[in-house]
């Protein structure tokens, strides 16, 4: 029990980087800025619910697609580990990661794109969901979907309350926070390319 609460914990912090719901409420808002309150909550509820599925669907038919283009976890892990580093690397350098960002006008439905994806369910999202359900146990799959969803909620609260979260933690502390989840991302990605490079070998 202690090893899965570990195991739980050790996901969230790696989603919790990956996705941060506090550093993407800006993100929200600029995308939102004009609609009103409820088409905000309709948006965010598209977007999350979108994500949901998408990374689900990888979590649940990861090994399925690693048997199809022949990908062997140590290639995964080092590949993963390097992408990874590389968006926690920008984060710590104040750049714009260009994984979460996008170029695109937006368009009707801003929850699907840019929200949906790539910002929530971007390659490290669905690396990161992967990375931690290869040669996994139903049981460590299930803690992996259920962590998903709690940070999905976690989300969906801060689009619908971006606007006070802003107000109340200021511009300067979430560029602090995204500056820590960044640290954070880059020792997870280095980790992964460590452990790939031991099974390679």
């Amino acid at each position: 029990m202690p090893d899965l609460v570990t195991f739980a914990l050790s996901v969230f912090m790696g989603f919790f980087a990956i996705m941060n719901p506090i550093a993407n409420t800006p993100i929200f808002l600029s995308l939102t800025e004009e609609k009103s309150k409820e088409n905000k909550k309709k948006i965010a509820k598209t977007a999350t619910i979108t994500a949901f599925i998408i990374v689900t669907a990888f979590i649940i038919a990861g090994k399925y697609i690693f048997e199809l283009f022949g990908i062997t976890i140590p290639a995964f892990k080092i590949t993963g580990g390097i992408l990874i580093f590389y968006v926690g690397f920008e984060m710590l350098m104040s750049k714009k990661s260009k994984i979460h960002s996008t170029n695109a006008e937006e368009d009707n439905n801003v929850g699907i794109s840019p929200l949906a994806i790539p910002i929530l369910a971007g390659p490290g999202t669905i690396v990161t969901a992967m990375n931690n359900v290869t040669n996994a146990s139903y049981t460590h799959i299930g803690i992996v979907i259920l962590v998903f969803g709690l940070m999905i909620i976690l989300t969906y609260l801060a689009f619908t309350l971006s606007d006070i979260i802003v107000k109340k933690v200021g511009e300067n502390l979430i560029s602090v926070i995204g500056k820590l989840m960044g640290l954070i991302l880059a020792i997870i990605g280095t980790g992964m390319v460590t452990e790939g490079i031991k099974l390679s070998f």
